[in-house]
């Protein structure tokens, strides 16, 4: 796997060899001391799933406090626009984010560490999306952030006249200058 640290501290683009032949391919999307040795010490502790349709959004989630998650993030089919936004005040890229593109053709996977926003659009009509976490899910410190915050500037690829499909959650997520951050 090759190992690439965005211009965002501590998210690294992950890229695992494919092999491929005439039955399909083999792909080893995670091995702890390979990523250790190039990351740093996790320790995941459950995988996540979602499946979504053209259009969908998610985001721009995080947990708050000691319920803080660090993700790995890949599509397993189909096609993602992934965001990560730094919220860690003490960090120098605090307020930055990280926009990749990730595709079950692609193979291609992103680290977040914790302290960060995250989220997606799906850019297919369907796309599955799988993630790793190092904490368990608490509701009670769940948050979210307007995913159009004109501050953070994430250039989203809309098309004219598209219609997003967003959930209750995400329609109350709040501006970035409200959001309870990390120090």
């Amino acid at each position: 796997m090759e190992y690439r640290e965005t211009a965002v501290s501590g998210v690294f683009v992950i890229q695992p060899r494919v092999f491929a032949d005439s039955r399909g391919y083999f792909v080893e999307s995670f091995k702890q001391a390979e990523f250790e040795q190039h990351v740093g010490p996790i320790n995941f502790i459950q995988d996540n799933e979602s499946k979504s349709t053209r259009g969908v959004l998610r985001g721009l989630h995080y947990q708050r406090g000691a319920f803080s998650q660090a993700k790995l993030v890949r599509v397993i089919s189909g096609t993602v626009f992934d965001v990560a936004v730094d919220l860690r005040h003490s960090s120098p890229t605090f307020g930055k984010h990280v926009a990749i593109e990730l595709s079950g053709e692609n193979k291609t996977q992103l680290f977040i560490p914790r302290g960060f926003a995250h989220g997606f659009l799906v850019l297919s009509d369907e796309a599955v999306f799988t993630y790793k976490v190092d904490n368990v899910y608490a509701p009670q410190s769940e948050a979210c952030i307007q995913w159009s915050d004109p501050e953070l500037a994430v250039e989203w690829p809309i098309d004219d006249g598209e219609q997003l499909i967003l959930s209750p959650k995400d329609l109350l997520g709040v501006p970035f200058r409200e959001a309870e951050l990390f120090p």
